[in-house]
């Protein structure tokens, strides 16, 4: 099977399902990458800044293999859960490091959820099968869901200073939704409490042009 074939079958199988309960002032959040991309820091960033809004937080245990730049993806549901894995077809967001691993989380999203993404991939160096299209990519997910967010958050974060930033450019994007349930100051506020104050301007940079990205 071509991967093009794989990211039409991943969308023909989501769209076939009905879309699950989602309680409301309940938030699920599916992120998902490959080692190395900050996506731990990302999901402690976030439950942090929950927290610090009172809201109830539960996230998964990380899976895939982060030390060698495999798979990683966790889980946050915000909103009093008791369960921290986020059923197929019920994430309110998606949000996503690398284009194909964007693909690869198609199975937790249903027609209303934000499908967020940095568009820079990162090829394995490990397999001589061909990458796809990332303009294909985009292309059938805008054709298939209605929110579909593309962001070079690559590009914004080495304009900020640094690629390591790529979270904190991402995590900007997320909080330009009118729908996510925290605040761009309180995600501020839990990164520089989890950074060394010498990368807080860097962070705070890339935090701003990843929520400018979305707002304009």
């Amino acid at each position: 099977m071509t991967d093009v074939m794989y990211v039409y079958r991943s969308v023909s199988m989501v769209l076939s399902r009905q879309v699950g309960d989602i309680m409301d002032n309940h938030y699920c959040i599916y992120i998902c990458g490959v080692g190395g991309q900050g996506i731990i820091k990302t999901s402690t960033i976030i439950g942090e800044a929950a927290m610090n809004q009172g809201l109830d937080v539960v996230m998964s245990e990380i899976h895939g293999m982060s030390q060698r730049g495999g798979s990683v993806s966790t889980e946050l549901k915000i909103g009093g859960y008791n369960s921290s894995i986020i059923p197929n077809q019920a994430a309110d967001m998606l949000l996503s490091f690398e284009p194909v691993e964007t693909i690869r989380g198609l199975d937790k999203v249903n027609s209303e959820t934000k499908i967020v993404y940095n568009t820079h991939p990162i090829i394995p160096s490990s397999t001589d099968k061909e990458y796809p299209s990332v303009d294909g990519i985009t292309k059938t997910l805008k054709e298939n869901f209605k929110h579909v967010l593309p962001i070079d958050g690559t590009r914004l974060a080495v304009e900020a200073g640094s690629v390591l930033s790529l979270n904190m450019v991402l995590l900007g994007a997320v909080t330009a939704d009118d729908k996510f349930p925290l605040t761009k100051e309180s995600v501020i506020d839990a990164m520089k409490n989890n950074l060394k104050p010498k990368f807080h301007e860097m962070n705070l940079k890339a935090i701003e042009s990843g929520y400018k990205s979305i707002k304009g």
